[in-house]
């Protein structure tokens, strides 16, 4: 089962869909990914930084929505003051 966690002030907000329905074209998983790729977008326009995060590996920073990855982390951006 594949997640995207989007970080924020009032706790992480978790999409997930399973990889393998979606590539079969379950509606329900297609759906998910369609969601997924929507707030990660949102959150990107509003100066987010996203993570593909996969165990054993150093994060890497991403600038697209990867419906294949394991596990997104969204950071939102951080004003000092």
């Amino acid at each position: 089962m594949a997640k995207m966690r989007v970080l924020s002030a009032r706790g992480d907000t978790i999409v997930e869909w399973d990889g393998g329905k979606v590539e079969a074209g379950e509606a329900e998983a297609l759906s998910a990914v369609r969601e997924a790729e929507w707030i990660f977008a949102e959150q990107r326009a509003r100066g987010a930084t996203a993570f593909r995060v996969a165990p054993d590996r150093p994060s890497e920073r991403i600038d697209k929505f990867d419906p294949k990855a394991e596990q997104i982390v969204v950071v939102p951006r951080v004003a000092g003051g």
